[in-house]
């Protein structure tokens, strides 16, 4: 795991806290959103297994270690601490939400707890990692709403911010809800069913429609789907249905949508097609989706790419790593933070759900009727979770989003957490 995918503050910290011999008190950081993005209800969380692997696997390499010895913001750092890195590992506790399930800004996403250093390194890849993946999710479910029960699937790795993103992008997309991806990695790594046939080069290369049309379906058989907009759509629908069965799907990529689907529909019903689906796609997202759908468009996918890839009208959250507690020889210190606009507030938390509302509270206390959220996913360095069968995250998220993805929710403190925050120490 290559240790250098963070910022260059994380090791200058970690170099002063080493020290000032700080490295053996135990931090507590909690991982969270301020707000949701505009025109969003709630999140859906993503990103768990990516950070479960990051801590289980974070070393140091040699040359890592050589590139950081060589900048001049650490030029100060005594050998032991280079030692200190060449023995790095994380052997502390993960607490997090199981992914799939829908939260809401102020709510701990996921508490690291680990002896100071080892908890402060991780914060740029989590808050990424999660942040990103939580962001593609939330952006899915939106976009599945709009859709009402008609499959969607995520077409967007060539508009994505990079190739390693657009891979997650199919994962965190899958997870939400959607049908599957069309990124060959996320379907190899994670078990992403996969979609995908042709472009419009195909068909131009034959300059031939139908010919290229029976190519493609000698290929790709019961799987078929045919692009029918390259030269004329109707005629392409028309071509399409001549070379016969198995066709499993259209795919209209231009024009007209609400008017184009009705036609193909009717010359595929006309020549007993009734079977084949039509598939849309171009520049698609929840607003476009929702219109189709309630104009009756005859559309049962739709292929949705820059949109949900990059979540294109809101693609960052406002996730942070704060510091709510540390202990120092048997006393425990409470961290919170009052800058405007940037208030935290102290101690380890925990969330307990309950069917009208969300409470946060102490971590080891009891809410009654309350389902505690935050549970234990690694323990001194070893993951003791299985967060792997994406399958049962996304029929866990479906579940979440259904009952709890609603607009309002109520978010509160119990009064055990409301005392312990009047009773910090605040500082700017």
């Amino acid at each position: 795991m290559r240790a250098l995918y963070t910022d260059l503050y994380q090791l200058t910290m970690a170099a002063g806290y080493w020290m000032a011999g700080k490295q053996s008190e135990l931090a507590t950081f909690e991982l969270f959103v301020r707000r949701l993005p505009p025109n969003r209800d709630y999140l859906v969380v993503c990103g768990l297994e990516q950070a479960i692997e990051y801590l289980t696997q974070l070393r140091f390499e040699e040359r890592e270690i050589a590139y950081l010895r060589s900048l001049p913001q650490l030029s100060r750092a005594p050998e032991g601490f280079w030692d200190y890195l060449r023995a790095f590992r994380f052997r502390g506790d993960l607490f997090a939400v199981p992914e799939g399930t829908v939260m809401f800004p102020g709510e701990p996403l996921l508490t690291v707890r680990a002896p100071l250093i080892e908890a402060q390194i991780p914060e740029t890849y989590l808050l990424s990692t999660i942040g990103f993946q939580t962001v593609i999710a939330s952006k899915a479910a939106r976009i599945l709403a709009s859709a009402a029960g008609r499959d969607v699937v995520e077409f967007g790795c060539r508009r994505a911010h990079a190739p390693e993103a657009g891979c997650l992008a199919g994962r965190a997309s899958f997870l939400a809800g959607c049908a599957g991806t069309s990124n060959l990695e996320a379907g190899m790594r994670f078990a992403v069913p996969v979609f995908g046939t042709a472009a419009h080069s195909w068909i131009l290369s034959f300059g031939d429609e139908k010919r290229s049309f029976q190519k493609l379906q000698e290929l790709l058989g019961e799987r078929t789907v045919q692009l029918i907009d390259t030269y004329d759509t109707l005629e392409g629908a028309r071509n399409a249905v001549s070379v016969g069965r198995p066709l499993y799907a259209v795919r209209l990529d231009s024009g007209d949508l609400l008017s184009l689907s009705q036609d193909v529909r009717q010359i595929l019903d006309a020549a007993g097609f009734h079977e084949t689906k039509i598939l849309a796609t171009n520049d698609l997202d929840e607003h476009t989706i929702a219109a189709l759908v309630q104009a009756g468009a005859p559309i049962d996918i739709f292929g949705v790419g820059t949109s949900l890839a990059t979540s294109f009208d809101a693609p960052a959250l406002s996730a942070v790593y704060k510091l709510v507690e540390i202990e120092a020889q048997g006393e425990v210190r409470y961290a919170s933070k009052n800058s405007t606009g940037k208030r935290t507030i102290p101690g380890w938390k925990q969330v307990f759900r309950l069917a009208d509302r969300d409470v946060v509270g102490v971590h080891d206390e009891v809410v009654p009727g309350g389902q505690a959220l935050l549970r234990q996913v690694i323990a001194n360095g070893e993951a003791v979770v299985d967060e792997k069968n994406i399958r049962r995250i996304q029929s866990y998220a479906r579940q979440q989003i259904a009952q709890f993805g609603q607009p309002g929710r109520i978010v509160e403190q119990s009064d055990s957490l409301e005392r312990l925050d009047r009773s910090c120490q605040f500082f700017q």
